[in-house]
């Protein structure tokens, strides 16, 4: 399986990047990656690996990219300025089909502009979308959709993110009806601005999909959906919400254990049950967003990702190849889609009939009588 890689992107440069790499081959020697940025520095972080990850150099190439974008960079002037950087070369080895999928821990707005350039969408997407897989009750998870990619979406964006969601839940997950959520600030119909409103119709017209109606924040981690749909803004607000908190509840409860002598005993004994929960709310393990909705694998990582979160992005990006997720993605959204519209033709059509019918009736006494109240 070939991977490509952009080396340069994240807070942490090559040096995250390339052990990650390199970390994800050991676990998969599967894997073959291509690294993208200037050659000189990747090869020497390849020389830098330690020993435990070295033997996965043979799994791992360098190719040349001078530029990079930087990470306030905005996404015009990646498109203008940046097709010799590193994530414009990594997506031009990808849309030329040497690679499977791409993976990126740079720019957000830069690598979904560069993307769309490079790939196009499938089945007439009109907007990708962010999405991930974030921890949820009874050690389940859910995805969010979408996590910054759209800032401020219309009620038909909130549509095609739902049935993207869908797809994901059920060829990676397994699952066979997720259940579909849109994120609101209340369960009750009358609650949300105009455009979830307006989703919330449209979905509810829909047999294709398990839709559950609304939820709040607290029923994402109750695992009350498998698929929870929102704009970017709010979407992204409730990720690093949650990434947050669960850094913030390990910590506590660390230090709650080491506050005294007897709590460090106590600590001692429930060590495998605590290394267990940080394991389980590690934001780490989770990383590796998807952006849905290209016609391509596309992987971001989190930009402050260390080697072990970008082994996990990689791996991510690996697993969507094995399940061939945007052919079956472009496959189900073209085929719900012509369903739908023969459903409108169909119906349009019988709305005809009756006109006719209605018109030849008016020539009598129904018609006179409708004329007379106009």
């Amino acid at each position: 399986m070939r991977i490509a890689v952009d080396a340069m992107g994240g807070d942490l440069g090559p040096r995250a990047t390339v052990a990650g790499a390199a970390s994800a081959v050991m676990a998969d020697p599967e894997l073959d990656i291509r690294l993208f940025g200037p050659a000189a520095r990747l090869e020497e972080e390849l020389s830098r690996l330690p020993r435990p990850l070295a033997a996965a150099s043979s799994h791992l190439s360098i190719e040349n990219a001078p530029g990079e974008i930087r990470q306030d960079q905005r996404p015009a002037e990646a498109l203008r300025r940046g097709r010799d950087s590193s994530m414009a070369a990594m997506l031009a080895c990808l849309a030329r089909g040497e690679v499977q999928a791409g993976v990126s821990a740079g720019n957000t707005g830069a690598l979904m502009a560069l993307s769309r350039r490079a790939l196009g969408t499938v089945a007439g997407v009109a907007r990708p979308a962010i999405s991930t897989a974030i921890p949820v009750d009874r050690e389940g998870r859910c995805y969010l959709l979408d996590l910054g990619a759209n800032v401020d979406v219309e009620a038909e964006r909130l549509l095609d993110f739902a049935l993207m969601g869908d797809v994901m839940a059920r060829h990676v997950d397994g699952l066979a009806r997720p259940r579909v959520a849109l994120l609101n600030v209340g369960v009750e119909g009358t609650k949300g601005t105009a455009s979830v409103q307006r989703a919330d119709e449209l979905l509810r017209e829909r047999d294709d999909l398990d839709y559950v109606g609304f939820v709040e924040g607290d029923g994402i981690f109750a695992g009350e959906a498998d698929v929870v749909v929102c704009d970017g803004f709010v979407g992204n607000a409730v990720l690093k919400a949650s990434e947050g908190l669960a850094k913030m509840l390990v910590r506590r409860v660390q230090a709650t254990f080491e506050a005294h002598w007897t709590s460090r005993l106590v600590g001692a004994l429930a060590r495998p049950a605590l290394a267990r929960l940080r394991r389980e709310l590690d934001p780490v393990r989770y990383n590796g967003a998807s952006l849905l909705g290209l016609n391509g694998i596309v992987i971001k990582s989190h930009g402050g990702a260390d080697a072990a979160g970008f082994h996990y992005a990689v791996a991510r990006a690996a697993q969507e190849v094995q399940h061939g997720l945007p052919e079956r993605l472009a496959d189900e959204l073209r085929l719900r889609r012509s369903v739908v519209d023969s459903a409108t033709s169909g119906d349009r059509a019988d709305s005809g009939s009756r006109t006719s019918g209605s018109a030849a009736t008016d020539s009598g006494g129904v018609g006179n009588r409708q004329q007379v109240q106009r």
